[in-house]
């Protein structure tokens, strides 16, 4: 199932950020690439590293949909849950 995420502080991010669910794993798609997964079962996050400003505001959006708290570029680069 894919919905389309909310940002934190603007309208819209116009498709260009996916919440995605398969199973008990729900992925962030920013643009066409896969930057963080999230685990249902374990509630684990697990964040791909930093990728742009954008893509930043894209994650720190999905961290907030589960109950996590914003990470800043250097926490993305070695996010551990």
């Amino acid at each position: 199932m894919k919905t389309e995420l909310t940002p934190l502080n603007r309208k819209s991010f116009y498709g260009k950020a996916v919440a995605i669910r398969y199973g008990e794993i729900t992925s962030l798609k920013s643009y066409n690439t896969i930057v963080a997964n999230y685990n249902h079962t374990t509630n684990k996050m697990v964040v791909n590293g930093w990728y742009s400003s954008t893509t930043a505001r894209h994650i720190n959006s999905f961290l907030n949909m589960f109950g996590f708290d914003n990470c800043t570029k250097k926490e993305m680069n070695n996010y551990k849950n």
